[in-house]
């Protein structure tokens, strides 16, 4: 196991994560835009069914075309980021395979047979099926999809906070041991909520964006003023909720994630009353010197408020990123090792490991079971034996502090957008307000993206250098394969999906300039 991983092409590393990141990042363009307009088609289709008026069948077919172009540019990306575990993380996916195979399989299940058989019935029953199934077919086709987004989400929670598994030594993997607590891990269920309700957001910000536009042109006026009523109340919602998930999100990468609380927050040294921070400059393009540093300069923060949200006490003690380095203990008597110590007891992991596979190859089943003690007393740091320099495990604090702030900030603007919104369309004249808030709510589109795809980046190259947390460093995840090899599909990936976009964004543009299909009927 050790020689299969230090064998490894070191930049096929940072190639194979490029290459990842990019498909990830392309593939959340589409995902957010399918579960908001999923929400804002059915609930238009739901008023056609209660009041029976044509108009708002016109609105419900609307954007489920413009639903139904977005769709099928995310199943595609879909399909290339699931084999890309194969190609360029053979070793991850050996060694927990078993583990993160089961939601991918039970979500390929789900987005192949019940999404693909309800999208059907959607676009094309509308005169072959009853308006009761029609309306049950789109609001499935939506649910569908969100349930596909659960069991993504177990998938990467469960990278991010590992339960409900062993390893095995004998077959060098490690192995479900319970379902239910990878299935209701409760860092997956609050990180699911916080997503999918995200991208209601971007749904929400879509809809007034188009509806704007109409506006502005003063066309389809009916449709766009309905639409708006809708996507305000779902869009100021949602920015509500999101901020309350969004803070339990928080308190959960607060308790099995600390080293990337640090990092967002820029707090290099913590303590209890920690507050948090509204501003402080961190240079954006290197990472700063934090082990001289006491705290980044130009700090402003809001008393105690960090130790609420990680803690739940307003005087909770809140570690920071040199406390995680050197090891801490807190005024209730929980102490923290080292880092130095937990790769100290990693490279007891993998040679107590590697004494037992030898043992076992020579029959010597005694000296087998005498290194299997020491093996599993020391398998919580398994991953940090591979850590040859413990700056490695501090991630990008640049990146995880900025992302933060442009999420929280994008997501404040959000909520009293909405509710700007939302008061001029129910109680004034929405159709002759003012031309810049119309261009307001189209400006407001790419900030949606830009906030989403923010939210990502803390998640993700907060928990570097792990792939799965405190168990597989990427390093040691990636496959034996020659950096050239993934450089080269990295680009052919790079010019499809640019291209894809480009295509659905030039659909979708035809698609709203030409408008809603009215029936006369």
């Amino acid at each position: 196991m050790n020689n299969l991983f230090l064998a490894v092409d070191a930049g096929a590393v940072d190639w194979a994560r490029a290459q990842f990141a990019l498909t990830a990042i392309y593939h959340w363009l589409f995902v957010p835009l399918t579960l908001g307009l999923a929400l804002i088609m059915g609930i238009a289709e739901t008023c056609y069914y209660r009041t029976g008026k044509q108009f708002w069948k016109d609105t419900a077919r609307f954007w489920q075309k413009l639903f139904g172009v977005n769709f099928a540019m995310g199943v595609a990306t879909g399909i290339i980021l699931e084999f890309e575990f194969g190609t360029n993380w053979s070793n991850y996916s050996w060694i927990v395979g078993d583990i993160f195979g089961a939601p991918l399989a039970i979500e390929g299940i789900v987005a192949f047979f019940m999404e693909s058989t309800f999208v059907a019935v959607m676009f094309f029953g509308w005169q072959k099926v009853s308006k009761g199934f029609h309306l049950a077919s789109t609001w499935l086709t939506g649910l569908g999809a969100t349930i596909s987004a659960w069991w993504i989400l177990v998938a990467n929670s469960w990278m991010q906070y590992p339960v409900g598994c062993e390893f095995n030594p004998d077959t060098m993997r490690h192995e479900m041991v319970s379902f239910m607590e990878v299935a209701l891990s409760p860092f997956a269920v609050s990180k699911f909520f916080h997503t999918v309700i995200s991208s209601w957001i971007i749904g929400a910000i879509f809809v007034v964006a188009v509806c704007s536009w109409y506006l502005l042109k003063k066309r389809d006026t009916k449709l766009a003023v309905e639409s708006i009523k809708i996507a305000a109340v779902v869009g100021f919602v949602a920015s509500l909720l999101a901020a309350i998930t969004g803070d339990e999100s928080a308190y959960r990468v607060a308790q099995v994630q600390p080293m990337k609380l640090a990092a967002m927050e820029g707090l290099y040294n913590g303590g209890t009353d920690q507050g948090l921070t509204a501003f402080s400059f961190i240079d954006p393009f290197s990472q700063p010197d934090y082990k001289n540093e006491k705290e980044p300069p130009m700090k402003l923060e809001i008393p105690n408020t960090l130790s609420f949200l990680a803690t739940r006490d307003m005087h909770g003690y809140v570690p920071g990123v040199n406390d995680l380095i050197n090891g801490y203990s807190t005024p209730d008597g929980k102490t923290e090792i080292s880092y130095a110590e937990k790769i100290e007891k990693g490279k007891l992991a993998i040679t107590a490991l590697s004494e037992y596979r030898k043992a076992k190859a020579a029959s010597n089943e005694a000296e087998a079971q005498r290194h299997l003690p020491v093996l599993k007393e020391n398998m919580p740091y398994f991953g940090y034996g591979y850590i040859k320099n413990i700056d490695e495990l501090v991630p990008s604090i640049p990146i995880c502090f900025y992302a933060f702030r442009v999420m929280v900030g994008l997501g404040t603007l959000f909520i009293l957008f909405f509710a700007i919104v939302g008061f001029i369309a129910y109680r004034k004249d929405i159709a002759n307000t003012k031309r810049w808030l119309l261009w307001l709510g189209v400006i407001l589109l790419p900030l949606s993206y830009i906030a989403s795809e923010s939210g990502w980046l803390v998640a993700e190259f907060g928990r570097q250098p792990w792939t799965i947390q405190d168990m597989l460093p990427t390093s040691a995840a990636v496959s034996n394969i020659s950096s050239s090899s993934i450089a080269l599909t990295f680009f052919v990936f790079l010019a499809l999906f640019t291209t894809m976009l480009a295509v659905e964004i030039n659909i979708l543009l035809k698609q709203i300039k030409k408008g809603p299909e009215y029936d006369k009927k």
